[in-house]
């Protein structure tokens, strides 16, 4: 099998579920396959837009971001589901297991899409056939449909995933370029967004073909560093590991929310305020993380979207302190004029076992003011055993929706 595999390069994997929530919903209830189906929130609300949904949904034109009104004239028959993120964070654990079985080299980015380094699996088969025995697989122990791209590099694995849908499985080498992936969109290449899409048109970039020739220092006027680095990948180069560390790699952690309507009734911001505060807290709890960055986001109703953000000297962790520092950021901030979205983030993690308490005045005195506490909670501690005091494990708020942006759960396959 040896002859499958490069002698200096790298064999990569990504694994792309297909339709994932709509495909999990029509495992759990056969009766939907085959039917057009959406995931969408509640249809009552604005909030209601299409999450994803099946191709057979699809075919009929319902598109991801889709208003849910707009889903439903198109496909009269459409059968719309609310999301239930934790069915879908079940099954995704059970396929990052699977990969698992494959190679350590694991590395999820999303609730339903990975990457896996298979250099080394010489002796479990050729690329094609363990690509072809792990589709199968996670087909038949879950019922679930992926597509699989093998290729070289994590950008050309990606780009090779999506171009067999569903149940596809691409072969994407550098030799193929030219005709597999040079002539497409440039809108299509991956990491490359609407407006990057916009700026590479005016420079007369419309193809990946065209971004692989285009002038570099033009690249890099318009867009920077980002210029260069898309023209390698365009090029087929990338050297970033497949690196199974990297789901630790978060920065933030945050919750946001679309109010039901505009609102300025504070009435409505507040509660709203505290909820994503608590929705934080335990985040960053479950994740054993503090952070001494607040960062408070507001849209209006006319789309406009702000940012605003506040540092200071203690760690942030407790719904109380997070609460009480947003809500003075937005009242700060907050022109006055109707909300359709706000969103708490904490920013600047560290882990709470790398970090010692530096103790100011402030927190010295609430120190001092629970000596005796303590002292009393010390001989009863010797007295009847350890952790007698010690808070139950935070446990999460899972009726509350979840989404494939949060990535503090992708390892949740290792437990």
């Amino acid at each position: 099998m040896t002859r499958w595999y490069p002698k200096n390069g790298r064999v990569i994997f990504h694994v792309d579920m297909n339709s994932f929530y709509a495909s999990v919903e029509a495992a759990y209830n056969p009766d939907l396959k085959g039917k057009p189906l959406a995931i969408a929130g509640n249809p009552e609300e604005r909030r209601g837009i299409i999450v994803t949904s099946s191709y057979e949904a699809r075919a009929k034109g319902v598109k991801t971001t889709m208003p849910l009104w707009q889903a439903k004239k198109l496909c009269p028959e459409l059968i719309v589901m609310r999301p239930n993120f934790e069915r879908y964070r079940k099954a995704s654990s059970e396929i990052f297991k699977m990969m698992a079985e494959i190679t350590p080299y694991v590395q999820p980015v999303s609730i339903d899409e990975g990457y896996l380094d298979i250099t080394d699996c010489h002796e479990q088969g050729s690329p094609l056939e363990i690509a072809e025995q792990l589709q199968a697989k996670i087909l038949n122990e879950l019922d679930l449909p992926c597509s699989i791209g093998i290729a070289p590099n994590k950008f050309l694995a990606k780009m090779a995933s999506d171009m067999k849908k569903p149940m596809g499985i691409t072969v994407l080498r550098k030799r193929d370029l030219p005709q597999k992936l040079w002539p497409l969109a440039i809108g299509e290449m991956y990491g490359v967004g609407e407006k990057t899409a916009e700026k590479l048109n005016k420079l007369d970039i419309y193809t990946i073909g065209d971004l692989v020739g285009s002038d570099l220092f033009q690249l890099k006027r318009v867009l920077g560093i980002n210029g260069e680095r898309l023209q390698n990948r365009a090029k087929g180069i990338d050297s970033s590991p497949v690196d199974p560390d990297a789901i630790y790699d978060f920065k933030s952690i945050g919750n946001s929310e679309t109010l039901r309507e505009d609102t300025t009734d504070d009435n409505v911001i507040k509660p709203l305020f505290r909820k994503l505060s608590r929705k934080v807290s335990v985040r960053l709890k479950r994740k054993k993380v503090v952070g001494q960055t607040l960062q408070v986001m507001i849209r209006y109703d006319d789309r406009k979207t702000i940012t605003r953000s506040i540092t200071q000297s203690n760690f942030l962790e407790e719904e109380d302190e997070i609460f009480s520092l947003a809500y003075d950021l937005f009242e700060k901030h907050w022109s006055g004029d109707p909300i359709r979205l706000l969103g708490v983030t904490v920013q600047s993690l560290v882990e709470k076992k790398e970090i010692s308490e530096q103790l100011d005045l402030f927190s010295y005195q609430k120190e001092t003011k629970n000596e005796k506490l303590i002292d009393v909670m010390n001989k009863l501690t010797s007295k009847y055993g350890k952790n007698i005091f010690q808070k139950s494990e935070v446990q999460e708020d899972r009726s509350q929706p979840r989404t494939s942006f949060q990535k503090d759960f992708l390892d949740d396959y290792r437990k």
